[in-house]
């Protein structure tokens, strides 16, 4: 089976490249990049896909027979007709499959709701095209805590709004090989899963990353809007306002949920502790 992977310069969709490679074989994996300069160091086919762009997809996806779908990274207000783009130059070049990276989280209740409420779109989208498909609900990814910890120390803590709001991370090398499954495991076709791992406090997370890398790093809770000017004031007012939402979320309990992820990948999902160590060994 032939299978593209979009977005395959990015975190994620690297992860699923490689993962893919490793599993079936280059020969059978394809990734499209809207720069496919960037993606040339995955040792796989590339071809040019901007998600603006139905024409770049429905050249990219000629011989394919699945392709994974990244969610996108643009407005939400412009995410739907993107993936629209893909789903439409899948079928129009009669693939069998297609699977989608969508969000867990509330649909509405904070700022981060327009993004989840836009996969939910897409998710019905790819429901309503006549192929096979798979959706998997993302955890919040690990990773971003763990890359900015030289911050963190600066900063004197792990310092967000989401108090004593659980979080069920994941990590991108976990949901590599969950897509894996959900794009090569035909009895998993048909369903949303929920891809999450173990739900934690941030004073757990702080806890655990303190010990693994043998530092002192508290966790200091401090409102939803302090943060959110915060994160706006460093990141722009639609990121800022995005991550905001997303701990804003996190405080109300709304990324704290069901895991799926044992049905889809056959195992349980690491740890935690394992999610940590995993990546600073990586990270050598």
């Amino acid at each position: 089976m032939k299978i593209a992977v979009t977005a395959a310069s990015g975190s994620l969709g690297s992860a699923i490249v490689k993962e893919l490679v490793q599993k079936t074989g280059a020969d059978n994996v394809l990734g499209i990049a809207r720069t496919p300069e960037k993606a040339q160091s995955l040792g796989v086919e590339i071809r040019k896909g901007d998600y603006n762009s139905y024409a770049d997809f429905v050249k990219a996806l000629e011989g394919m027979d699945a392709v994974l779908i990244v969610s996108g990274m643009d407005h939400p207000d412009k995410r739907i007709q993107q993936h629209r783009n893909i789903i439409e130059a899948a079928k129009e070049n009669g693939l069998k499959k297609i699977v989608y990276t969508s969000i867990y989280g509330a649909e509405e209740g904070n700022a981060f709701s327009p993004v989840v409420g836009s996969n939910r779109q897409t998710e019905l989208d790819i429901k309503d095209s006549g192929l096979q498909w798979a959706i998997g609900r993302n955890g919040i990814y690990i990773e971003p805590d763990l890359e900015y910890i030289d911050t963190y120390e600066k900063e004197g803590g792990i310092i967000n709004s989401a108090a004593d709001g659980k979080c069920a991370y994941t990590s991108r090398t976990e949901l590599a090989f969950a897509y894996f499954k959900l794009l090569t495991d035909d009895t998993l076709t048909g369903k949303t899963y929920n891809l999450l791992g173990e739900s934690l406090t941030q004073y757990q997370l702080a806890e655990a990353i303190s010990k693994t890398y043998a530092i002192n790093l508290p966790y200091k809770p401090i409102s939803v809007e302090a943060y959110t000017q915060q994160r706006q004031a460093a990141l722009g007012e639609f990121l800022g306002t995005v991550i905001g939402g997303i701990y804003e979320g996190i405080r109300s309990g709304k990324f704290d949920g069901h895991s799926d992820y044992k049905t889809v990948a056959g195992r349980e999902h690491q740890s935690l502790h394992d999610m940590i160590r995993s990546f600073k060994s990586l990270s050598k």
